[in-house]
């Protein structure tokens, strides 16, 4: 094969989430073009340490990936990322030099309308979903509260989102929680894996996750550990990217 196809995503150190999320966008990537040579890289060293440490099992990053794939003799490379937003580990990734790279999930207004008008939410009216992104000191961050915006537009009035290190926080969220007379608060990350900070900063019982703040503030709470790689509506997203990019070279 002289085509490949990079598969980098920011990784995570949990084994079932990675095989439920991770996995099945790269089998999904696979199966679609069959034709292709795939490879996996995390852009995250502090997990891919992790991983070498604990279970001897070494991921390589983006950098390493590329230099194998070449070494193997793959001429016409290709990087779909698995990240959020194009933010600081998305910018990894654009550095690269001699492949074509294609888009993270939100990227542009048919991202932003895709994600709104197909991610099931499993909500009824008088319930809150809260989503967790990550958040970013990047720029870039400012894609979650336009997401927001676009459920607004679309008359959706019980969805909202706060990050664990951006600019919206889930301390800023609560009192419009309380305006709105909400009394049950359901929990999901809007991360790719439902990986640690799913299951610590957002469900665990530690007087500083989400779950324990917001039950302390009164709230009913209900915490759902999915992952968005686990939905075929979003792994359509990063199909829909990687044949864009793909088409456009040929």
């Amino acid at each position: 094969m002289t085509k490949g196809i990079m598969i980098a995503s920011f990784g995570t150190s949990y084994e079932e989430t990675r095989k439920l999320c991770i996995e099945a966008i790269e089998q999904d990537i696979a199966n679609e073009f069959a034709d292709y040579y795939t490879h996996r890289a995390f852009t995250s060293r502090m997990i891919i340490k992790k991983l070498k440490n604990r279970d001897g099992l070494y991921i390589d990053n983006e950098v390493e990936a590329l230099v194998k794939m070449k070494e193997e003799g793959i001429e016409n490379i290709f990087i779909q990322p698995l990240h959020i937003i194009p933010g600081l580990e998305y910018e990894k990734i654009t550095s690269l030099q001699g492949a074509k790279i294609s888009k993270p999930l939100l990227y542009d207004e048919t991202d932003y309308d895709e994600v709104v008008n197909n991610l099931p939410l499993g909500i009824s009216q008088d319930e809150a979903l809260v989503f967790m992104g990550h958040g970013s000191e990047h720029n870039a961050d400012s894609a979650y509260e336009r997401l927001e915006n676009k459920y607004r537009e679309a008359g959706i009035e019980n969805v909202f989102i706060a990050t664990v290190e951006g600019s919206r926080t889930l301390e800023d969220l609560i009192p419009e929680l309380k305006s709105k007379g909400f009394n049950k608060v359901v929990l999901r990350a809007f991360m790719i894996v439902a990986g640690d900070h799913a299951q610590n900063d957002m469900a665990s019982d530690e007087e500083d996750s989400w779950k324990t703040i917001l039950a302390s503030e009164g709230f009913d709470v209900e915490v759902r550990l999915v992952g968005l790689g686990e939905y075929q509506e979003i792994r359509n997203i990063f199909l829909r990217h990687l044949n864009e990019t793909i088409g456009e070279q040929q």
